[in-house]
């Protein structure tokens, strides 16, 4: 098996080789071309993310810039997705978004690792794995995911947190590493922030 083949596998590979640099330098183009759009561009950007991603549903939101591995090439977003500046997707293998899903700013989304052995990283091993992300999440301003990460529909992650392991759904999970707080609740339908009612 080649190297590039075995990107999608969780085997050990060598990322360095000709052919994975040459498909990874193209995609990378586009992401150039993307961060250098104009506020005003956003047919553009549009255009741009439908030939970056894997997968891109409508009305998603990506506010530049955006940083890609392989510039979107391996990402899967649901419909209405938003993201918020300085969203990183180390997508060396395959990233999963559900719809209504939104980043807030400086969130990183990691599928790539490398092995503990010191004389494997000598080499520059490196393995992937893939991260998947439910429908209708919040994930809070400057989060880690690491990979092989789960997280599950209508949970929220907050702000800071480093996600080391899958997550349920429906519920909140703060910390590093990142653990359940609490249940989404009957509270949450009453209550939008502290003690805020919700009046609409």
């Amino acid at each position: 098996m080649i190297e590039f083949e075995k990107m999608h596998t969780g085997e050990l590979y060598l990322p360095g080789g000709d052919e994975i640099m040459e498909k990874q330098l193209k995609c990378l183009d586009k992401l150039y071309d993307f961060n250098a759009t104009r506020p005003t561009e956003l047919e553009k950007r549009e255009e741009l993310l439908n030939e970056m991603f894997a997968e891109i549903g409508e009305g998603c939101y990506i506010e530049p810039p955006l940083h890609a591995n392989w510039g979107g090439k391996h990402v899967h977003f649901g419909k209405n997705v938003y993201a918020n500046f300085n969203l990183t997707l180390v997508d060396d293998t395959h990233i999963y978004v559900g719809d209504y899903t939104m980043f807030g700013p400086n969130v990183t989304v990691a599928t790539a690792g490398h092995p503990i052995n010191p004389q494997l990283r000598e080499k520059a091993y490196q393995y992937n794995m893939t991260v998947k992300i439910g429908r209708n999440c919040w994930i809070g301003a400057g989060v880690v995911i690491v990979p092989g990460v789960t997280i599950g529909d209508n949970t929220v992650i907050g702000a800071g947190s480093v996600v080391t392991k899958d997550i349920p759904s429906n519920v909140v999970a703060v910390g590093n590493p990142c653990r359940v707080l609490r249940e989404i609740d009957e509270r949450d339908r009453e209550y939008y922030f502290k003690n805020r009612k919700i009046n609409l």
